[in-house]
């Protein structure tokens, strides 16, 4: 399943469709002016600020597509071994 922001809607869920079976959910605002936590909305924020926090992807520095995809795993696998280790 692959979260996507309200304003990815229209072009990017077009386009993934045929991205080898995969869902997209669009998750998008409510019309209260109120704060209102919403739930998935959130996931994809925090996983983003804790992308940024690694030097190389912060700012958009590399010109293939696959190596910013493969950074970005990088990024995610080295703070899952983070998580895992004691102590």
């Amino acid at each position: 399943m692959i979260f996507a922001d309200g304003g990815h809607a229209g072009y990017f869920v077009d386009r993934a469709a045929g991205w080898h079976g995969r869902v997209i959910s669009v998750v998008k605002r409510t019309a209260a002016r109120t704060f209102e936590v919403l739930p998935k909305r959130w996931l994809l924020e925090r996983t983003f600020a804790w992308v940024g926090r690694y030097r190389r992807l912060s700012k958009d520095y590399e010109t293939l597509p696959e190596t910013s995809e493969t950074m970005i795993r990088i990024a995610m696998i080295h703070l899952m071994l983070y998580r895992l280790s004691p102590g």
